[in-house]
């Protein structure tokens, strides 16, 4: 399946409740060729509005992350784990989960990235399910962040979601400190 099919697919998608709220389904945007595929949790409301993906308030962060980083939004592929918009910005659920998770593993098998980069917790957590790896519980999750998994033919390299700025900025220099690990990366 090439890409431009899946993404019609996740477009036209009708599998949850979300479908009926949504303006759009997101789709993944950025360098399909990229060996880095950074992995969101779901579109936010400008996300949605606009039909792009990191645009509203977390998009400015990671944007600035990014420059930080010295890697620009040309050198990575960016997707969502939900492609739909969430009620309230609330978490999602496990059907919801199941549902879209389907998209994004075919993402990941048409863009074959070297380097997987969820951020957050739900993305985090989905990930490493995927790839058979152990979940630590709520109160240890953070320790996952900024620490390179290695497996058989990519690493993984959790995040924290740019949005943890909002409610904790005094995480901006380790979250600078983590995601200038992306250039180092994709200079490998």
């Amino acid at each position: 399946m090439l890409l431009q099919d899946l993404n019609q697919k996740i477009i036209n998608c009708n599998h949850c409740q979300l479908s009926t709220i949504r303006k759009h389904a997101v789709i993944g945007q950025g360098n399909s060729s990229s060996d880095m595929m950074l992995i969101g949790q779901s579109p936010g409301k400008v996300e949605d509005e606009s039909n792009s993906l990191f645009v509203g308030p977390s998009g400015q962060i990671i944007d600035k992350l990014l420059v930080f980083a010295g890697v620009t939004r040309d050198d990575i592929y960016l997707t969502n784990l939900i492609k739909c918009i969430l009620p309230k910005s609330r978490r999602p659920s496990h059907n919801e989960i199941r549902e879209c998770s389907n998209y994004l593993d075919r993402e990941i098998e048409i863009v074959d990235p070297r380097f997987i980069v969820p951020l957050g917790f739900h993305s985090t957590r989905y990930i490493l399910g995927k790839y058979g790896l152990e979940k630590p519980d709520k109160n240890n999750f953070h320790k996952l962040f900024g620490k390179k998994i290695q497996l058989k033919g990519i690493i993984i390299y959790p995040l924290r979601h740019p949005t943890a700025l909002f409610f904790n900025p005094s995480m901006g220099g380790i979250m600078k400190k983590n995601y200038s690990y992306l250039n180092i990366f994709l200079k490998t």
